[in-house]
């Protein structure tokens, strides 16, 4: 478990949840993690292990999908949050970036961004400040902030929904899989941008993302889910050694990269199984 006390103060506490869809299908199994206020802590695993349903679990969005937690809890700064709104949760300064994007599609990149301000009672001024904010951390963005959203890039659109959730001035950002169907070199550029924005704004990360190798690079902690239940975790420096991480999910090992033949027994072989 992540030490909150040498990482810093503790944003984010999820103690052992379960959670139920349609009341029958049991997707998490126990999952336990903190987030570190000025951290970015990465959940990783494949698709289906239920990494988008443990984000959805803190942003209370699992009702809208027949889903619920039925078992501990989730604690935000010492709150018990679990009955909020995901509006009453984005004034409390957590926000979730959903997978796939979500952008409006018909209206403008910028007006795309102001909906993220919705909640805000600070003034136009201050919107305006984090609207130059946004565009000097996504240039690309100011570009095209004229265009409808829906004739953007998949990269600009990714850019434009993370621009839109720091409209909000989010303390803690849930993003989900930010490099699903993006090019390499988009996926290194949009990293490279949370890695300034938690260095330099101070923003916390939760990262759930498939592409263990790029999160692993990017983050400072790691949770390894599979099937429902953490069966890793540690700091990202130390997983990316890990010779089993390194084998089951980086695709290398001691004797060099694995073809996907010898990856895909590795659910009989797992040492941490065991």
């Amino acid at each position: 478990m992540q030490d909150g006390t040498e990482a810093g103060e503790t944003l984010l506490e999820i103690n052992n949840i379960e959670v139920i869809y349609n009341h029958v299908i049991l997707v998490l199994k126990g999952v336990s993690l903190t987030v570190p206020k000025g951290g970015i802590t990465a959940l990783l695993g494949g698709n289906g292990a239920g990494k988008t349903t443990t984000l959805k679990a803190v942003s209370n969005l699992l009702h809208s999908e027949r889903g619920e937690i039925t078992k501990g809890s989730v604690v935000y700064r010492g709150e018990r949050v679990g009955n909020l709104s995901p509006s009453d949760l984005v004034k409390k300064g957590v926000i979730q970036v959903m997978e796939g994007r979500h952008c409006f599609e018909h209206l403008t990149v910028e007006e795309n961004l102001m909906t993220g301000a919705y909640t805000r009672t600070d003034g136009k001024g201050a919107v305006a400040a984090d609207l130059d904010m946004v565009y000097r951390y996504f240039p690309r963005l100011k570009d095209r902030r004229r265009s409808q959203a829906g004739y953007t890039s998949g990269g600009e659109q990714q850019m434009c929904a993370i621009g839109r959730a720091l409209m909000s001035r989010p303390e803690t950002v849930l993003l989900d899989e930010p490099s699903m169907g993006l090019a390499p070199q988009l996926v290194e550029e949009i990293f490279t941008i949370v890695k300034d924005l938690n260095e330099k704004e101070g923003v916390s990360f939760l990262l759930a993302e498939q592409n263990t190798n790029v999160a692993l690079r990017f983050a400072h902690y790691g949770y390894i889910l599979e099937s429902g239940r953490i069966v890793m975790d540690g700091p990202a420096a130390e997983l990316r050694e890990n010779p089993d991480v390194k084998e089951f999910y980086l695709g290398v090992s001691d004797k060099g990269r694995k073809s996907f033949r010898d990856v895909r027994s590795y659910r009989r072989r797992k040492r941490w199984l065991s």
